[in-house]
C-alpha cells in the first residue's frame, strides 16, 4: 500500500476526484439541457396563446334607435383583449326563428369584414332583422335567435369566439344559449 505522504497517492487521489467531478459536471449540464428544453416548450406555449390577439364581446347585443333600410338594426361591440393587434377580424351572422347551432353557422349567413382590432380596441358589429321578421317576432309568438361568429388570424392559426342568443321578448334583451372560444392546437414537440 502506497504511502500517504507520496505524490503517487496524491495523484491517484486526484484523478479519482477529477473523475467524480466529471460525473456530476455531465449530470448537471444534462439538468440543464432538460431544463432549457422545458423552459422552450412553455416559451412557445405563451407565445402562441398569451401573447396573441383575444377577441371577444364587451356588451349584450343591444337593439339600435336608428333603422337602416327598413330593417331593425342591432349592435354588439368587441374588443381585443390581448396584448397583440388582430388583423383582419371577420364577423358572421345569422337570424332565426327556429334554434340555432354551431353548424347554423356554416350556412348562408351574413359575413362582414371589420379589419385590424388593434390590443385594448374596441369595435361595434351591427346585424339587420327584417321588419316583417320583427313584426312577427315582437307581435306574434315567434322566437328569435341569432348566432354570431368573430374569427380572426394570429401566428399560430385561426381564432374564433361564437355565441348563440335568443331574444326575450319580455325583457327586451338577449339571453346567450352558448358561448365558445376557437383556437388552433398547440403542438408539443
Amino acid at each position: 500500500m502506497e504511502e500517504i505522504g507520496t505524490l503517487e497517492f496524491w495523484a491517484t487521489i486526484a484523478h479519482w476526484l477529477t473523475g467524480i467531478g466529471t460525473i456530476v459536471l455531465a449530470i448537471a449540464l444534462f439538468k440543464t439541457f432538460k431544463h432549457l428544453e422545458v423552459v422552450t416548450k412553455m416559451s412557445s406555449i405563451e407565445t402562441e396563446y398569451r401573447l396573441r390577439p383575444w377577441v371577444g364581446p364587451t356588451s349584450g347585443i343591444q337593439r339600435m334607435d336608428n333603422s337602416i333600410n327598413g330593417s331593425i338594426q342591432f349592435s354588439i361591440t368587441i374588443k381585443n383583449f390581448g396584448d397583440l393587434p388582430a388583423s383582419r377580424v371577420k364577423a358572421k351572422s345569422i337570424v332565426s326563428t327556429k334554434p340555432l347551432s354551431k353548424e347554423s353557422l356554416k350556412a348562408s349567413l351574413s359575413e362582414f369584414n371589420l379589419g385590424p382590432l388593434l390590443p385594448h380596441m374596441e369595435k361595434s358589429y351591427w346585424f339587420f332583422v327584417d321588419n316583417s321578421m320583427w313584426d312577427n317576432i315582437s307581435n306574434g309568438d315567434d322566437p328569435m335567435f341569432v348566432a354570431i361568429y368573430f374569427e380572426y388570424p394570429s401566428v399560430a392559426g385561426s381564432n374564433g369566439y361564437g355565441m348563440i342568443s335568443e331574444y326575450n321578448k319580455n325583457n327586451k334583451t338577449f339571453v346567450h344559449k352558448e358561448m365558445w372560444i376557437d383556437y388552433p392546437q398547440v403542438s408539443l414537440k
